[in-house]
């Protein structure tokens, strides 16, 4: 019996699903689904041995729930980078949302806002604690921005809700965003 890094396995099945299917022979759906079998032909034939119970038992373990496994389909929950754009169900978000960031960085997101960067929308959290770990994954000094979500989505930006408080959106301008108490907008919330 081989044992499996399930934390390496994940990691290869999210660059597989988010970055590169095409580097594994698979055709994401809109909605970035892919048939479980087809992903453990492509798996096996980089030399990564595994079976379909594998690639459940790795969504199982996994803490951080970046997949899920319906109808004998799989696919990563976000974080697409790949052209063409995965299709997402509109959903009202809370009042509040947060986004973690650098310091150095900052001054250029109160300028033009948040956008997906090299993703196919941005990145939210429910509560800040998420959004300051998210954040840690970037080096330099930690931002945690506070987003007036429903004014936005009020206004026609586009949220998405994920799983484990994860919301995606469209890019959000700077008004929406809160410092000091106070949105762009200068009124006080």
């Amino acid at each position: 019996m081989n044992s499996i890094d399930f934390i390496q396995l994940s990691k290869t099945v999210s660059h597989a699903l988010r970055h590169e299917p095409q580097s594994y022979n698979l055709n994401l759906d809109k909605q970035g689904w892919v048939l479980l079998s087809d992903l453990v032909i492509a798996l096996n034939s980089k030399g990564i041995q595994v079976d379909k119970n594998d690639i459940c038992k790795m969504v199982e373990l996994s803490e951080k729930r970046r997949h899920q496994i319906l109808d004998d389909k799989i696919r990563a929950y976000y974080g697409h980078s790949i052209g063409n754009k995965i299709l997402k169900q509109q959903a009202k978000p809370p009042r509040f949302l947060y986004h973690g960031t650098t310091k150095s960085r900052l001054n250029n997101i109160l300028k033009i806002g948040l956008l997906p960067m090299d993703r196919q929308y941005v990145h939210l959290s429910v509560d800040e604690n998420t959004a300051a770990m998210v954040g840690r994954r970037k080096k330099g000094e930690l931002v945690v921005l506070k987003v007036s979500a429903k004014e936005a989505y009020l206004n026609n930006i586009q949220f998405y809700k994920e799983e484990n408080g994860i919301w995606l959106s469209d890019p959000i301008p700077s008004e929406y965003i809160i410092t000091n108490g106070i949105n762009r907008n200068k009124r006080s919330f």
